[in-house]
């Protein structure tokens, strides 16, 4: 079976675009911990940072297959934050609380080895012509 790219990155697309469209505000939180996430340090709590993430509260906003990027300001000083797209712990629209959670990995999972048995021969089918 061909191994298949994440989900995570196109549900989070998904959820953010349904809250913009109905007209709420996207929330974000995302696991400092994370390796390459770079957010404003002293708005962390618990290891964990909550974003306003939308197009009223950020400029550029980037978000693709790996990454969310965009520029903000924090306390009136501006700033870019980026952060992979596996970082994010959760989406949901700040009014109803309506979105997603996600899981966070612990660290980007290892690459399994293949096995270097031979295969396994298959059987035939076990059809057979009814007359």
């Amino acid at each position: 079976m061909q191994e298949m790219t994440p989900n995570q990155p196109y549900l989070l697309r998904a959820f953010y675009d349904w809250i913009i469209d109905n007209g709420l505000t996207p929330y974000m939180v995302v696991d400092i911990n994370f390796p390459h996430v770079q957010v404003p340090t002293q708005f962390v709590n618990d290891g964990q940072i909550v974003l306003n993430v939308s197009p009223s509260a950020c400029v550029g906003f980037k978000m693709d297959a790996e990454w969310v990027e965009f520029q903000a300001r924090f306390s009136g000083k501006p700033m870019t934050v980026s952060f992979p797209c596996c970082a994010v712990g959760a989406i949901y629209a700040k009014e109803n609380g309506a979105g997603s959670v996600f899981t966070v990995p612990e660290t980007d999972p290892p690459q399994q080895p293949k096995k270097n048995e031979p295969d396994k021969p298959t059987k035939k089918p076990g059809l057979r012509i009814v007359k």
